[in-house]
């Protein structure tokens, strides 16, 4: 199959291009660059620097009779969302109209879509949140995932188009960028090797569910089978909180810091914690690495990847 995955030169995208690459497919990534890195653009893929929100993007699906988009590319800064909301529409919102419209010109078979789970249910009212949970998110960006989702819905109804949502925890793992203000471990895993103590904001009590990348690709792989329009959670159902990921961290680098808090950040998430059990009934899927291997592997990633 032709395979389009957006954001392709990106943390979790990279490595699902790579999957499908695997996997026999044929595989197209688009990515504007602006957070991509281009020694993770599979060689066997064909590379287009492109936005999502550019018209020209229908001579990619016109080139290659796509059969399959798998999007990722997106802004994925919640913080930059409350400052920003405006961009984060235009990425987020517009830019995904804007590969639908193609998706429908060109009649393609199936749009696997990356959302999140707890930026969209957020303060659960039971633990873990399974897909029915009421959908209350607290920022621009979890505002902007559900009404790509709703616009998913739409496109289904309309005009029959067949879609995946997975809505993801916490994804992290080799390839993650530590110089943003998103992705706890990546940040704390850089700073730890550095000899730089990070900074724990507020009490480090508060907790997510931190799903590892392979896992998530595995997700994307079983997406592509999916018989019917479905959303899915994907997370661990184990809640971990921050202080734990410093400690764990702290001890695979081979370091001795000791905690050192900062101000809680007003409005963060208390809890979030998702259930697996909809995609493992319906495709078979579950979480098959536990946060501690997870950290070992990415603390051994990061000791050889500088950047």
């Amino acid at each position: 199959m032709n395979i389009l995955v957006t954001g392709g030169a990106g943390f979790i995208g990279s490595n699902i291009a790579d999957s499908y690459i695997a996997a026999g497919h044929n595989v197209i990534i688009i990515d504007n660059m602006s957070t991509g890195v281009g020694s993770f653009i599979n060689p066997r893929a064909v590379f287009y620097e492109i936005d999502i929100c550019s018209e020209s993007i229908s001579k990619i699906f016109e080139k290659h009779k796509i059969d399959f988009i798998n999007h990722h590319a997106a802004q994925i800064d919640l913080r930059k969302s409350v400052d920003d909301p405006k961009f984060d529409i235009e990425v987020n919102v517009k830019g995904s109209v804007n590969l639908l419209q193609n998706a429908e010109k060109y009649k393609i078979k199936k749009f696997i879509f990356a959302s999140t789970g707890g930026a969209i249910y957020g303060e659960h009212d039971y633990f873990p949140a399974d897909e029915l949970h009421p959908t209350r998110p607290h920022a621009p960006y979890g505002i902007n995932k559900l009404t790509v989702e709703k616009y998913l819905f739409y496109y289904n109804h309309v005009y029959g188009l067949d879609y995946v949502v997975l809505r993801y925890a916490n994804v992290y793992g080799p390839r993650q960028n530590p110089h943003g203000e998103c992705g706890v471990i990546a940040i704390f895993t850089d700073k730890i090797l550095k000899r730089v103590k990070p900074l724990i904001n507020g009490d480090g009590l508060q907790t997510r569910d931190y799903v590892y990348v392979s896992d998530v690709v595995k997700a994307n792989v079983l997406a592509l089978k999916a018989k019917k329009p479905a959303i899915y959670n994907i997370g661990t159902g184990r809640e971990t909180d921050v202080n734990y990921i410093f400690a764990q961290i702290n001890n695979f680098a081979g370091t001795k810091f000791t905690e050192k808090h900062g101000p809680p950040k007003i409005g963060e998430q208390r809890r979030s914690v998702l259930s697996f059990e909809k995609i493992k009934n319906e495709l078979g899927w579950k979480p098959e690495v536990d946060i501690e291997t997870g950290l070992k592997a990415t603390t051994e990633y990061f000791k050889n990847h500088k950047r």
